[in-house]
């Protein structure tokens, strides 16, 4: 009862604001105003309010509210922990994969690395150009690359 007669005066006062705005001819913020203000007696004339603070006024609710709550956070946490790595007892349970390539040991040196393309020296061009060097060519640019990658593994 309470609710909709608050809801009831918060429309009587937005009608009243909205008077006076046309009253001052600024009829399009009036007529936004009027609509606003017809919003709560709206809810209240069709049930809206009373079922709402009917709900929100049972313990019953805020505890079913609250079981939902938990719920979600324990999906949540699960979910959080799976994307981490699986937990201790099923990585027991799960088959060791071989990997493809034996792993080094710490500080061992990689054998299969590669000696970047800037350690080889650069053949001089011919022609009138001769104190520059020889255009780079689009292989040279990735053996940097391609020897990081192959360091570590990828």
């Amino acid at each position: 009862m309470l609710a909709e007669t608050i809801c009831a005066a918060v429309s009587a006062a937005g009608l009243g604001i909205a008077a006076v705005a046309a009253y001052r001819k600024r009829f399009l913020a009036a007529a936004r105003i009027a609509a606003y203000a017809l919003v709560p007696l709206g809810l209240v004339l069709t049930g809206v309010v009373e079922w709402v603070s009917g709900m929100v006024f049972k313990p019953t609710v805020w505890i079913g509210f609250g079981l939902l709550g938990a719920a979600w956070l324990l999906f949540m946490t699960t979910r959080a922990i799976e994307r981490r790595g699986l937990g201790a007892s099923e990585k027991r349970a799960k088959p060791v994969k071989a990997s493809k390539e034996p792993k080094a040991a710490k500080g061992a040196p990689v054998r299969d690395a590669v000696e970047p393309a800037a350690s080889a020296p650069a053949a001089p061009s011919p022609g009138p150009a001769a104190g520059r060097s020889a255009p780079v060519t689009p292989a040279d640019d990735f053996s940097d690359i391609e020897a990081i990658l192959k360091k570590h593994g990828i």
